[in-house]
């Protein structure tokens, strides 16, 4: 029997009515190279808003596409639903993709190729290299990413353009071998540490497009969390 291989898309949803159902069209229209079929996994994180409404909508309108769906009770952080998401995930590889429309699921195939060449384990989509589209918007939000990169490449001894990014396309038994914690913001720097660490792994790195968001269009991510990933780049850096 041939193995359909599989990428499963976690999509971590908190208060986005406004775009979920969109999004959710944009991946149901995602052609995969090498004939690699998707699934995906919603969860929703307490969202107070419209935003399951928005998600019964499109699986009623769209029965066809592999859709889970699986609901917190209570806001727990994006870290969280990323859990939930991997512990329900069946693919062969694991990417999460935001609700709100800022990175192109049209570009799963950029993380997809190096994995389906057999040269990569793990693939990152930086917002700063290559020559795709990025939306100009916040100079102190693209000096943090850069610092928190840099140091996270300092602990890390990867070199990284851009540790932040939302698109890590990972092997999902590799990732679920893994003891995550973090459950807001702190996942990518944790997860970057963790995976640095695994003997022989190879992470490749391709650039994507960026169609950011301002506050006013719903960004939730603040201050607050950059200090949490300053933390976390140390605290998961030095003591392993």
């Amino acid at each position: 029997m041939i193995h359909t291989q599989r990428l499963s898309v976690i999509v971590p949803v908190y208060n986005e009515e406004r775009s979920v159902f969109q999004l959710l069209e944009k991946l149901s229209q995602v052609k995969l190279i090498g004939e690699v079929q998707m699934e995906i996994v919603v969860v929703n994180d307490g969202s107070k808003d419209a935003s399951e409404e928005q998600i019964n909508a499109f699986m009623k309108a769209y029965p066809q596409v592999e859709l889970h769906y699986f609901p917190h009770q209570i806001n727990q952080g994006k870290g969280a639903a990323i859990h939930t998401g991997i512990q329900k995930a069946i693919g062969d590889w694991v990417v999460v993709q935001d609700a709100d429309l800022e990175y192109d699921p049209n570009e799963f195939n950029l993380l997809l190729d190096p994995v389906l060449k057999g040269v990569a384990d793990v693939v990152y989509g930086s917002r700063f290299m290559g020559g795709n589209p990025h939306r100009i918007l916040f100079f102190w939000h693209s000096i943090g990413n850069k610092m928190l990169t840099f140091l996270s490449n300092m602990f890390t001894n990867l070199n990284l353009t851009d540790m932040e990014t939302c698109y890590k396309l990972m092997d999902r038994n590799m990732l679920a071998s893994i003891k995550l914690k973090e459950k807001r913001f702190g996942f990518e720097p944790e997860v970057t540490a963790k995976l640095s660490r695994i003997k022989g792994i190879r992470i490749y790195e391709v650039g994507i497009s960026y169609y950011g968001r301002t506050y006013e269009e719903g960004k939730k991510i603040n201050m607050k969390d950059g200090f949490r990933a300053l933390y976390c780049i140390v605290r998961y850096g030095i003591f392993r």
